[in-house]
């Protein structure tokens, strides 16, 4: 489906936990004197204009990014997160939200490879354009992103981000993701892979979950964040949720010293909460 546009809802509080979570795992990889890839499978536009075009028409970011940008009481995982942004706003406005390659590229180091994803056809401009002086290192091609995920796994370094971001619009991305991570594990058995998941009144999602806490790996990491009462009438995003297969060792850890601050301050009601779940070593 080509009608989703992820500007309508940069910066939101979706985007907060899985660009905090992604840059906790990127660092986490990049402490090792060794090399690794990030590859997006959903990759967007790269960056997001908060001042005009889609995002203000919905201005989701209000109640996320916007909620924390002033914030001197930040957990150190939400400063490295507000850091990145910062990164983009330099004279200290919030006007651009980053996507995720745009977190990967500032985070990484510059001999690390990117390999990002994109179907939509402007957004597949726009990201093109974001990264044209990047050379060899990104590498931006537009395809459907589950199918693509076949031709660079396993990656020559043999480790790896895969991130997995899918809109969701079509009901049957929920199965699209869990066939997805049954061929990338066949493939790469040892990539830690994040998957991103709205957190809706449908029964695909538990369902969904249900079969990633199934699959052949080592390890993985269930992490949601709600901030708001699910709706009586079974409508709207309540918060969102990130999967792990194969995570840092500290990531649980840095998550649980870190979701009740971010919790509190992006709740839009007395219905926030979040969750941690996890299995080591199976």
């Amino acid at each position: 489906m080509l009608s989703y546009r992820h500007a309508f809802h940069a910066g939101n509080h979706a985007d907060v936990l899985k660009h905090l979570i992604q840059i906790q795992i990127i660092d986490y990889l990049g402490q090792k004197d060794k090399p690794f890839w990030y590859i997006d499978s959903h990759a967007g536009a790269g960056a997001y204009s908060l001042t005009e075009g889609y995002a203000t028409k919905t201005a989701e970011y209000v109640d996320g990014v916007a909620r924390l940008w002033q914030r001197d009481d930040a957990p150190p995982a939400v400063a490295r997160y507000l850091d990145v942004v910062k990164g983009i706003n330099p004279d200290g406005q919030l006007r651009y939200y980053p996507g995720s390659p745009w977190f990967a590229a500032q985070t990484m180091h510059a001999s690390e490879k990117l390999r990002l994803f994109e179907l939509h056809p402007s957004d597949h401009k726009l990201l093109g354009e974001c990264f044209a002086d990047a050379g060899r290192r990104i590498k931006v091609e537009r395809g459907n992103g589950f199918e693509a995920l076949k031709s660079v796994l396993p990656p020559p370094p043999r480790r790896a981000l895969v991130l997995i971001d899918p809109p969701y619009e079509d009901k049957s991305d929920y199965q699209h993701v869990v066939n997805a991570m049954k061929e990338s594990l066949k493939r790469f058995a040892t990539g830690t892979y994040a998957i991103w998941y709205p957190l809706l009144q449908r029964p695909e999602i538990k369902d969904m979950v249900a079969q990633l806490k199934a699959l052949p790996c080592q390890s993985w990491l269930d992490v949601t964040l709600t901030v708001r009462t699910p709706s009586k009438e079974g409508f709207g995003m309540h918060g969102s949720g990130m999967f792990i297969v194969n995570p840092p060792w500290t990531l649980a850890a840095t998550l649980q010293q870190t979701l009740p601050w971010l919790s509190e301050r992006l709740a839009v009601d007395k219905g926030a909460w979040h969750s941690i779940d996890y299995r080591e070593n199976a």
